[in-house]
């Protein structure tokens, strides 16, 4: 039997062509013309997928689904570039058909269409189904911990031979850190260790899983995939090492399992190593071929498995995913606002932490909403993922994806009560300079407050009573050695945001200006 899969649906192939154009499917994603409203078809838990590459694999249309639930069927129709796919449940299409309406879904660089079928079941023929149906039991039994029963000849899945993978990072264009690496790895499992060096003038690193088979769920899914869109592509291979012996908990290496290790730079360090902020700060997702550029809002229904992220991206899930920022807007909608309270600049300020913001407006006719326009989509849904469900002045602020592409300024005069405001030449930008230690320095919004650029006259509790003054009560606070950098703990995560948009650029005097930002570590 040849690579194609025959169609093998009981109700007869020419039911099938009426998918391409059917009035009742909903098309999640992209600019295709066949595009419709989301309300317009029921869900379904068997999604359609058109204008797939022609040389697309079995393994590559599940790993859509994978980080959305369980796949328990699959129908390549390879003649028309197509392809059906039946999840366990029907939330957990809703959250796929639902992410990828916000994010075109990739394979092999291609964008492909994402819709709901007619069908409430995908009914094959396994007769003729047979390899689509010995991928998916492979995938399933790597899922699963178990050891696929399928012919070897179909997919070969011999026993992991390490929990130690070799991870290498081609065409990397940004800093790819060790949080970030833990964020994607550990969605396949938990990660154990890492320890990251530059080998031949290339990022290198090795992860240690706790279980073989996780390792190998990992290296089936990544290898190949992009972290940010376009740019630095995951080699994945088995280490000959079945153990790594980390001696230091730094920016180069960490052993989760002993947060009592030294940095190496004679203090001891015990973090919270965490990029995810609370549960409902969702995840960044993939489709195949395209780039975790950042994360994205999902609500989590049913059984669904959460989607995937990095640092510049955010969190994710058990799937080969990579996010493609490209094609998204840059411009966010921040909803349910305090308007009594906020500000153009005071969202400049928080939204900021996550991207260059350059334009922000408040709604004149709706001053508890406001659009925020950053440099550029990756940034936007990076700050959506870390921002929406935060508290913010009291309430909680929702944060989406907008379908403007641009904040329009308004005309000279009109503008009498300051709604809207221009940071396009602000510096405060802090990822303008390319490389920036700040890219590296990207975490949810915590209790935690790191504080930078510290005057040598200011001490402890000069600074505790100054944050105490933003309506917050400090709860803890520490000097680093040189004094110039320290952090300070609040009572809560909505006291720290209020701190930083009231204290982040203060005027210290002498020409300081205080730096403030969100910290992973506790004190």
């Amino acid at each position: 039997m040849d690579g194609d899969v025959a169609v093998g649906v009981k109700r007869g192939s020419d039911e099938l062509t009426m998918y391409g154009s059917s009035p009742n499917s909903v098309t999640a994603n992209g600019s295709d013309s066949k595009k419709q409203r989301l309300d317009e078809s029921p869900p379904s838990r068997v999604l359609h997928i058109r204008k797939l590459p022609s040389e697309v694999s079995e393994t590559e249309v599940i790993a859509l689904g994978l980080p959305f639930g369980k796949v328990t069927n699959i129908l390549m129709l390879k003649g028309k570039n197509q392809a059906f796919l039946e999840l366990s449940t029907e939330e957990a299409a809703i959250t796929m058909v639902n992410y990828y309406t916000a994010v075109t879904p990739q394979v092999r660089n291609t964008p492909v269409f994402i819709q709901y079928s007619n069908h409430k079941e995908l009914k094959t023929d396994s007769a003729l189904n047979q390899r689509a149906q010995a991928v998916l039991q492979a995938v399933s039994a790597v899922q699963d911990g178990s050891s696929p029963s399928s012919d070897p000849g179909v997919l070969d899945l011999a026993p992991p031979p390490s929990p130690v993978l070799r991870i290498i990072i081609d065409n990397m264009f940004y800093p790819v850190t060790l949080d970030v690496l833990q964020q994607i790895f550990s969605k396949f499992g938990t990660v154990m260790k890492i320890i990251t060096f530059t080998k031949n003038n290339q990022f290198q690193a090795l992860l240690q899983f706790s279980d073989p088979v996780n390792a190998q769920q990992a290296k089936l899914s990544l290898d190949g995939q992009n972290i940010y869109n376009s740019c630095c592509t995951l080699r994945i291979d088995f280490s000959k090492l079945v153990n790594l012996n980390v001696k230091y908990n730094n920016d180069k290496s960490r052993d989760y399992t002993r947060p009592d290790l030294p940095t190496g730079d004679g203090d001891t360090t015990s973090k919270d190593h965490s990029l995810l902020g609370t549960p409902s700060g969702a995840l960044a997702s993939y489709s195949s071929g395209g780039g975790y550029s950042s994360s994205l809002s999902l609500s989590q229904g049913g059984g669904a498995i959460s989607p995937l992220s990095a640092a510049a991206a955010a969190a994710a899930a058990a799937g080969r995913v990579a996010l493609s920022g490209s094609g998204v807007s840059g411009v966010l909608l921040a909803s349910n606002l305090n308007e009594e309270m906020v500000t153009p600049q005071s969202l400049f300020t928080l939204f900021g932490v996550y991207g260059d913001v350059q334009r922000v407006k408040i709604l004149y006719n709706k001053k508890d909403s406001a659009l925020i326009q950053l440099s550029d989509g990756n940034q936007a849904q990076l700050a959506m993922s870390h921002l929406n469900g935060q508290k913010v002045f009291g309430k909680v602020m929702r944060v989406t994806l907008s379908k403007h592409q641009t904040v329009a300024l308004p005309r000279e005069g009109l503008d009498d009560q300051l709604l809207t405001k221009d940071f396009s030449g602000s510096p405060l930008h802090r990822f303008k300079k390319p490389g920036s230690k700040n890219f590296q320095n990207i975490f949810p919004p915590s209790a935690t407050l790191h504080l930078s650029n510290i005057r040598d006259a200011v001490g402890e509790d000069d600074l505790r009573l100054l944050f105490s003054n933003s309506g917050g009560t400090v709860k803890a606070f520490k000097f680093f050695q040189d004094r110039k950098m320290a952090l300070i703990q609040m009572s809560s995560v909505e006291e720290a945001i209020q701190a930083l948009m009231d204290l982040h650029n203060y005027d210290m005097g002498g020409n300081h200006h205080l730096k403030v930002s969100f910290s992973k570590s506790t004190i």
